[in-house]
């Protein structure tokens, strides 16, 4: 069995696949990538038991192929080749030959029908989302950074989707701050709830390009699909009850001000620099048209930025943790941002002025 294909044609989807692969694994098959061709057809899988991708690639294979080959080694292969190279793979037993143009590199096989497969759930209710591409990437950017990273409560490690009437709402929260952001379907859904585990949401950030074509999204028992483009992506879904984060947003903060993004993320920026290493807090003290950045740290340390801005509410003193809030700074991307606080006990709520459907929440902190 054997097939030839263009260094280009392959470089780019073998990539893209094998991001999800772990590298030590107790299973030696994880580390490789399935690869099946036939009929003009390339499709690349790879699989870490909890999320697959399967990736088609459509060209002149002229033969057919079933295998699995070590991901690592094959996309090293592909990188170290010279551009436009043409590659033929040939197979024998339990071994794959590699050649192109004057190099050739033969690996080790392990059977396809031994690889550990993710086949779609087709039992129990099915609900399906279309979004475009672009939109979806823009919405999991606007909340990715607030999730939990290995939280003992599972549930945080990931992101909710929730569908209701003719929205789809996503949410980040870590305990500690929390991001939401909104956006109108084409057709009315009723209430449903999953949670995309992390590494999905990072993938899916890497896989989904800034087009108009549309995502095809399927919900399942335990199972979410993601199909765009030439890609095909099947997660599980973490089992656990999200938290009430209506509850976190907070209504009429009536102390606010506006201000523009860069500058203010700059501020933040270096004032972090002199913040405790340990606790990274930062104090926002409001008076009259003015606002100051003011960190501390065990060396007795200081630093200090004021900016200008339109504020003539009560004076405010409060402490929030800067990496927080210089996270939802790099990840609006709007010129303006908007800060409103109700009270020196309460948290703060970042919105912009052109998407109302955005919301980021932080707790404050003692300092």
């Amino acid at each position: 069995m054997n097939i030839k294909i263009n260094r280009e044609t392959l470089l780019k989807p073998l990539s893209s696949v094998c991001g999800i692969i772990e590298r030590r694994h107790t299973l030696p098959i994880l580390s490789n990538l399935l690869l099946e061709a036939r009929e003009e057809k390339l499709v690349l899988t790879a699989t870490d038991l909890e999320m697959q991708i399967s990736l088609s690639i459509f060209s002149n294979i002229g033969g057919e192929l079933s295998t699995t080959i070590s991901a690592k080694k094959l996309l090293d292969i592909c990188r170290a080749l010279q551009e436009n190279t043409e590659i033929n793979m040939t197979t024998s037993e339990s071994r794959i030959t590699v050649k192109a143009g004057k190099s050739k590199f033969n690996l080790q096989t392990l059977p396809a029908a031994d690889y550990p497969v993710m086949s779609k759930v087709l039992t129990g209710s099915n609900t399906l989302i279309r979004i475009s591409q672009r939109e979806l990437k823009r919405l999991l950017r606007q909340v990715e950074f607030a999730m939990a990273q290995q939280d003992i409560r599972y549930y945080l490690n990931g992101l909710l989707f929730e569908l209701t009437a003719n929205r789809l709402n996503i949410v980040g929260t870590d305990g500690h701050r929390l991001s939401y952001t909104s956006t109108e379907l084409n057709q009315n859904y009723d209430k449903q709830e999953v949670i995309l585990p992390r590494k999905t949401i990072i993938e899916l950030i890497k896989l989904l390009d800034d087009s108009d074509e549309q995502v095809l999204i399927s919900l399942t028992n335990g199972q979410a699909n993601f199909a765009f483009g030439a890609i095909e992506l099947i997660s599980k879904v973490i089992d656990g009850k999200f938290p009430d984060y209506s509850r976190v947003i907070p209504v009429g903060h009536q102390n606010s001000f506006s201000v523009n993004r860069i500058t203010i993320l700059l501020s933040m920026q270096r004032a972090s620099i002199l913040s405790n290493e340990k606790y990274r807090g930062i104090r926002m003290v409001l008076g009259n048209n003015s606002l100051k950045l003011i960190s501390t740290n065990s060396e007795q340390e200081e630093a200090e930025e004021e900016l200008e801005i339109n504020y003539n509410k009560e004076p405010l003193d409060i402490g929030f943790n800067v990496t927080y809030m210089i996270d939802v700074l790099n990840n609006v991307g709007s010129d303006e941002v908007i800060f409103s606080f109700a009270d020196a006990n309460s948290s703060c709520l970042v919105t912009v002025p052109e998407d109302s459907n955005y919301k980021y929440v932080v707790m404050p902190m003692r300092i």
